[in-house]
């Protein structure tokens, strides 16, 4: 029997907090997300990311199919940085935080952190990531992020700051 709850008590939402807009993403830990002791293994926190960043953009309205087919661009990760701090484990419950720290003419910066809820309703962050996406056409080379990608990021962001 697990202490953990349902999934959907922690519904995707756009938020603001003490530092400004925050995209909240939850994620539960499975079984294909551990190592044989129960924890979770380091790729899989790039995946969990990865999640959060899609559904960043499905939120604004842009998904990665249309992105491509309407505009022949896509979002590749440039650079990514990860501080893992502590592990989560099988069966937690998590929510990752995505912020936009930055949006140029070819790129696109976010801020994500990990968090566990524990007893209490504290949290604990458990990883943080800097992640740099460039916006490639399909020879690969670096291209300007459409407008209508930038305004609408910058509009959703900006309305969960008021």
């Amino acid at each position: 029997m697990s202490d953990a709850g349902p999934l959907d008590d922690a519904m995707p939402a756009l938020l603001s907090d003490d530092d400004g807009p925050v995209f909240r993403f939850p994620v539960r830990v499975y079984y294909e997300d551990t190592d044989a002791g129960g924890i979770v293994y380091h790729a899989a926190y790039l995946r969990f990311a990865e999640r959060a960043r899609t559904e960043v953009l499905r939120l604004t309205g842009v998904t990665h199919v249309a992105l491509w087919r309407d505009s022949g661009v896509a979002f590749a990760v440039r650079r990514c940085e990860i501080d893992y701090l502590i592990p989560a484990r099988l069966d937690d419950l998590l929510a990752v935080h995505t912020r936009i720290a930055n949006i140029s003419g070819a790129t696109l910066e976010m801020h994500q952190s990990i968090h566990r809820t524990g007893s209490g309703g504290a949290e604990a962050v458990l990883t943080r990531l800097s992640t740099k996406l460039a916006c490639i056409d399909k020879a690969g080379r670096a291209v300007r992020l459409p407008s209508a990608v930038r305004i609408a990021l910058a509009n959703a962001f900006r309305r969960a700051g008021n």
